[in-house]
């Protein structure tokens, strides 16, 4: 399975597995022994929180035995309630030697006949639960990535099908482009020819490529693999035969289809799981703990210059997405309509003017001490932004991008970033490019926290 989405996948299904476990144990306990449940297993067992700890993870290694953290094509409600049953009879049995050989003979039999039919029940529940959610979720549009398949011939097609068997991977055929037009089935789209691949990959949302071209085409394969990897794409070789040797990359598996993928960026599922994860945490506290500052900035701006207080734009964000910035507004309220008096005065690339004239008296303190910024915890608690990330540019400043710079859009946008705290005002907008690439190169969970860490006294020293 293609290593990347079954991580997160397998990941998600162990947590819930695991804490289930814990939860149900506590609940049977409550409903067997009443409110002094826990004093009941004090005599019998030294430690109750760990031995359901224990039996927790033993439970999710019991479940894994038996394949059943391993995504399939053709997911049956029968073939799951069948594995977890059997896995529901290894665990009784491995629970009662436990029992037998650490000679705890008064734990209640009729809490264990319990336990085990509930733990079947609760898994194969929580299953059907968890699939009905990312299957509505991601029929609304959420926690999608799209696939470009470079080819439309039967081997291009034969991979998305089997792409598309595998829906809990969320991934969605954007279209094929390919010379030579096929037929393809309903709901497929031909999007044009091989040379209008990097017009697309610009003006369209494409988190991941998929070159389905016979070898034969060999050059062909190698300049839009190239420039899939200038851009921050994962870029997916579907091979039958391995016949030559890769410098990078790595060969996975799809339902028997070895799959050589080249991964730019961070790859690390189970990190970038946590990185969300404080980003919920850290946004949500943000906004709670800020929030008296955040009236009195606002009502600050209405008092001095009027409505609207937020400032709203389109940005672009992860590999072109575009979504609704917010700021605190710190420039006059026709800014936008005066941007071509000031046009002149940046890199059109990354406008920035020290002394822009549109900017209020209030707008200047704001953006010297970040405070302009704070509304975008609510685009970080969204998931449109993170809180450490290459900044989020407009539309028309992404247009102007060189090849190489758009690897910046390979990685979720951030309220702060490695140039913004090491040289925020560095005007060179190569330079600052350059300094997005190395984060991304080098991004790990203890860079962003030293990244954070340095933000704050940035900020408050506005520097």
């Amino acid at each position: 399975m293609l290593r990347r989405h079954a991580i997160g996948f397998r990941s998600l299904l162990m947590l819930v597995d695991a804490v289930l476990a814990v939860v149900l144990m506590g609940a049977l306990s409550y409903a067997r022994f009443g409110d002094e449940w826990l004093s009941h297993w004090s005599p019998i067992l030294a430690e109750p929180g760990a031995f359901a700890l224990a039996y927790a993870a033993g439970w999710v290694v019991v479940l894994w035995l038996h394949g059943l953290y391993r995504p399939r094509a053709r997911w049956t409600l029968r073939s799951e309630g069948t594995a977890i049953g059997r896995s529901v009879v290894v665990m009784a049995l491995v629970t009662l030697s436990v029992l037998f050989v650490f000679r705890l003979p008064d734990v209640s039999r009729s809490f264990l006949l319990l336990l085990f039919p509930a733990q079947w029940l609760t898994t194969i529940a929580s299953r059907l639960v968890l699939r009905w959610g990312f299957e509505r979720l991601r029929a609304r549009g959420y926690n999608l990535r799209y696939v470009l398949i470079v080819g439309a011939g039967p081997r291009a097609q034969a991979f998305a099908a089997q792409l598309a068997d595998h829906r809990e991977l969320g991934l969605q055929i954007r279209g094929f482009v390919d010379d030579k037009p096929a037929e393809l089935p309903r709901g497929w789209k031909y999007l044009g020819p091989l040379d209008g691949i990097e017009a697309f990959l610009h003006e369209d949302v494409v988190d991941e490529v998929a070159i389905c071209l016979p070898f034969t085409q060999m050059e062909k394969i190698n300049a839009i693999a190239h420039l899939c990897e200038e851009e921050g794409k994962i870029v997916r070789l579907p091979v039958d035969m391995l016949d030559r040797a890769f410098a990078a990359g790595r060969v996975e598996d799809l339902d028997g289809t070895p799959v050589y993928s080249l991964v730019s960026g961070p790859d690390r599922v189970v990190a970038l799981v946590v990185k969300r994860m404080l980003d919920v945490l850290i946004a949500g506290a943000g906004l709670i703990v800020l929030s008296p500052l955040l009236l009195g900035i606002a009502v600050a701006i209405r008092l001095r210059d009027g409505a609207p207080v937020l400032f709203r734009q389109v940005r672009v964000g992860l590999h072109g997405r575009r979504f609704e910035v917010l700021k605190y507004r710190t420039m006059v309220a026709d800014a936008e309509a005066r941007y071509g008096e000031v046009v002149g005065l940046s890199d059109p690339r990354a406008f920035k003017v020290t002394d822009d004239p549109r900017i209020t008296s209030t707008g200047r303190f704001l953006r010297r001490t970040s405070l302009d910024e704070l509304p975008q915890l609510w685009n970080v608690l969204k998931g449109e932004m993170s809180l450490v990330g290459p900044r989020p540019a407009p539309p028309r400043e992404v247009a102007g991008y060189d090849m190489w710079h758009r690897r910046r859009l390979s990685m979720k946008p951030g309220i702060t970033g490695l140039w913004q705290v090491s040289a925020r005002r560095l005007d060179d907008f190569d330079g600052r490019a350059e300094l997005d690439l190395s984060y991304i190169d080098r991004w790990s969970l203890w860079l962003d926290l030293k990244i954070l860490a340095r933000t704050v006294p940035a900020a408050l020293e506005g520097r």
